[in-house]
């Protein structure tokens, strides 16, 4: 009886159970090694049942990017009033340049400008709740809200040295002793039913509303500080497009009425540094 090759069987076949228990336990590794760390994983609320705080961080990262661009380069306005008219409309949205005047251009005569009248066309301070007064400019840097009530639209008639006149023989307002056909004017208006002759003092500006029988500018003023004239640091910016209703989609037209307006008496020509602009 061949004993020693039942033996060998018998060897090899245990020796078969093992490798095949090896090979088991091997295989099963690479699955267990496969599993991802707590370390490498996303945080719960970016996986599965925090996509709403995705979502709401999406969202909270526009708004953050809307509020830096308008709070630096381009700003939505509402105009809430008849003033501008038939320039502006009430309800019109109307992109405020702001990087205008920010690289050593002013305000010129013609320019339709958006400034904080605080100071000059109203108490230094707006009175109010402070949270309401936040939550307030923080819907009209978006367009969603009117501005505040020290805010302003109007156009620029006469800058710093100029001498604005009201009114020569035709009714026409004149500027260092020219006068202007305001072509711009709301049909019907005179260009003013107030008598005026100023001096701009350097550094602000003369601003009045294209609907001169709807508007209160720097006529209104003329016994405030400042003679109802604007600082030039006050201009928030120029009102360059026309974003809102769709139908109105355009630039804010740029008027050619000053062309003929000499340099006021004293000032640097207009192509100099800091020259005035005509």
């Amino acid at each position: 009886m061949n004993t020693e090759g039942q033996l060998a069987e018998r060897d090899g076949s245990r020796g078969s159970e093992k490798e095949r228990e090896e090979r088991s336990r091997s295989s099963r590794a690479p699955a267990r090694a496969a599993e991802p760390s707590s370390a490498g994983r996303l945080p719960q609320w970016l996986t599965g049942g925090g996509r709403w705080r995705r979502g709401a961080l999406l969202a909270a990262t526009c708004a953050a990017l809307v509020l830096l661009v308008s709070g630096f380069v381009l700003q939505p306005f509402l105009i809430p009033s008849g003033s501008m008219e038939s320039t502006l409309r009430p309800g019109d949205r109307v992109l405020v340049n702001k990087l205008a005047y920010r690289f050593g251009d002013d305000p010129r005569r013609g320019d339709v400008v958006v400034f904080d009248g605080a100071g000059s066309f109203g108490e230094e301070e707006p009175s109010g709740n402070p949270v309401t007064g936040l939550l307030r400019k923080a819907a009209a840097a978006v367009g969603l809200a009117e501005p505040a009530e020290s805010d302003y639209v109007k156009r620029v008639v006469g800058i710093g040295g100029d001498r604005v006149t009201c009114c020569d023989k035709r009714g026409r307002i004149e500027v260092n002793g020219r006068p202007v056909d305001e072509h711009y004017l709301h049909p019907g208006d005179s260009p003013s039913r107030v008598p005026f002759d100023i001096v701009v003092p350097e550094g602000r500006l003369w601003v009045m509303g294209d609907h001169r029988d709807a508007s209160r500018d720097s006529r209104d003023y003329l016994g405030a500080p400042g003679g109802g004239t604007v600082p030039v640091d006050k201009v928030i910016g120029r009102a360059a497009w026309i974003a809102w209703p769709f139908g109105r989609w355009s630039g804010v037209p740029r008027t050619d009425a000053f062309a003929g307006v000499p340099a006021a008496p004293g000032a640097l020509p207009s192509d100099a540094p800091g020259g005035a602009h005509g």
